[in-house]
């Protein structure tokens, strides 16, 4: 199967250098990792060429209109699965944009929470509509029965993936 690089639009094929022999443990992982990334880079281009946003921003939107009271720039980062420096500048650009807004915590001074200003909500709410028919269409050629086992098999591949630990 075919990827795209999504650094330069370069045609990257992750399968073809696992021979059928190999392990299907290697095999699986690939596949895995090859989907996400076809997922990934056609979204991103989406998002880039409607609407003039990164997927890094529409993920702090995304994250954000699901937590009606904000959320403090730590949970922001877990719920991002990145560093707490990766999202500071990213948040810093919205506030400036007036798409978020950021206040020091009730209960903690030092923190701070963000959340969506009317105007984050707007743009937001403008873009969920096409972000959902782009994924609808990627998973057009799955039936509604093979989507939920996917699920049940991904749950259980996240749960024995969960029991490894971080071992190196």
């Amino acid at each position: 199967m075919d990827d795209i690089h999504p650094a330069d639009g370069t045609v990257v094929d992750r399968e073809s250098a696992v021979a059928r022999g190999d392990k299907l443990e290697l095999r699986v992982w690939l596949r895995l990792l090859t989907c996400a990334s076809l997922i990934e880079t056609r979204v991103r281009a989406g998002l880039r060429e409607a609407f003039g946003v990164t997927l890094p921003r529409f993920d702090v939107l995304a994250q954000l209109d699901r937590a009606a009271d904000g959320l403090s720039m730590g949970e922001l980062s877990d719920r991002l699965m990145v560093s707490n420096g990766n999202v500071t500048g990213l948040v810093d650009r919205l506030v400036e944009e007036g798409l978020i807004s950021r206040a020091p915590s009730a209960s903690d001074r030092r923190q701070s929470r963000v959340a969506l200003t009317p105007a984050g909500k707007r743009a937001f709410d403008a873009m969920t509509p096409q972000h959902e028919r782009w994924i609808d269409e990627m998973f057009a050629g799955l039936s509604r029965a093979e989507m939920a086992q996917m699920m049940e098999l991904l749950g259980k591949l996240k749960q024995s993936v969960g029991r490894t630990g971080a071992k190196p």
